[in-house]
Formats: structure tokens, sequence, C-alpha cells
């Protein structure tokens, strides 16, 4: 789907039935941890009005987001906790690092492993929303996250369209890194042990 180079186990599908609240719960972090991230990104590169104001859009929507799982959470009885590590996440920010130096602005690297993460999110909610097509009791929530596939793949083709501005409109440059960090990102998912049995949106 999208960039992405490896397929999550279709074993987190089922986890992630068996244990719906773990899901919003852990989504819930996400959406917050997005938005924080795309005010961060705005914050350290105003030199583009462009990229800060697209940013800072995205982040808007990605806090609405936030409030409507911490809705579903309410509806649930479900609390928000504190946020969970996401070693997948930190491994990802590593790995442009490993990727090695780039000759387009380091902007760059930070949105497409933007762009990334939401590409996961977004492979990880078609998994839940087929496999939610069976229960019959749980087809409202089907359809909340069938919508917001839709807008983590528009979140996706946003990151990876600042990318290009940032890099001076050089698409072939921001396709060769974001195919590089494509690959780290599969060896990623494939190496984290028993991802496939934890309720989480990545990794």
């Amino acid at each position: 789907m999208l960039c992405l180079v490896v397929p999550s186990d279709p074993a987190w599908a089922a986890a992630a039935v068996a244990d719906l609240d773990a899901v919003l719960a852990d989504h819930a972090h996400c959406e917050m941890k997005a938005a924080s991230n795309a005010l961060s990104l705005a914050a350290r590169h105003p030199e583009d009005a462009r990229v800060v104001l697209a940013l800072t859009d995205l982040a808007r929507e990605e806090i609405g987001h936030f409030q409507e799982v911490l809705a579903w959470m309410g509806r649930r009885g479900v609390a928000l906790g504190p946020p969970p590590k996401d070693p997948y996440a930190g491994a990802l920010r590593l790995a442009r690092i490993e990727l090695g130096p780039a000759r387009v602005p380091p902007l760059v690297d930070r949105l497409l492993v933007a762009a990334l993460i939401e590409a996961r999110s977004c492979e990880r909610f078609k998994l839940l929303v087929d496999a939610l097509a069976a229960e019959e009791r749980h087809q409202e929530l089907r359809a909340f996250y069938a919508r917001l596939l839709a807008a983590e793949a528009g979140h996706y083709r946003t990151f990876v369209e600042l990318a290009t501005l940032a890099a001076g409109g050089d698409e072939m440059a921001v396709a060769r890194r974001l195919t590089g960090l494509a690959a780290l990102e599969g060896a990623i998912v494939t190496r984290l042990p028993r991802q496939s049995a934890r309720p989480t949106m990545h990794g």
C-alpha cells in the first residue's frame, strides 16, 4: 500500500479486533503525536509559508481526529492513559541517519518519515476495516475507520508533496530518498519482535 515494501502480518487484524479498546487508546496517542510533529516541523522550518500553512492545517485535522477517537473511547469507557513507547517510530526517525547524507535539505527526510508513518497507519486502518466487516456490532466503528483511512492516505500524499516543495521541486531526489527510507521502514517492521500480536497502529 502506498510506498510500503513490507506488509503488516495479517495476524495483526485479529489481534486488533480482539482488543479494540487498546487499538483506540494507541490510535489516540498517535493522532496527538502526529499533530505535535506537524506543529514542530512548522515551527522549526518557518522559511516557506506554504509549508508552514500546510503543516498547521494538517495538525488541525490530526487534533480533530484525536478528539473523535477520544469520543469513541468515552463511549466505551476507555481511559486514555499515558503515551506508550513507540519503538517503530523511534527506529524510523533514526533510519534517515542510517541511509546516509542526502542531497536534499534535512526537512525533506523529516517529511518523508512522517509520510511513511501515515502510510503504515493507512495500511493498518485498511486491515481493521476489512476485519470488522464480519463484526455486525462494530459497523459504526468500521465506518469511522474507513473514513480515516482516506484521510491518512491524503496525509501521506501531503507529506510527499511538501517534501518535493522543500527539495526545490526535485521529484527524482525525493523519490530516491523515499525508496531508501521505505526499504529501511520495511526492515524495521520485520525485525520488531512480535508486533503482529500487539494491537498498535505501527510496527
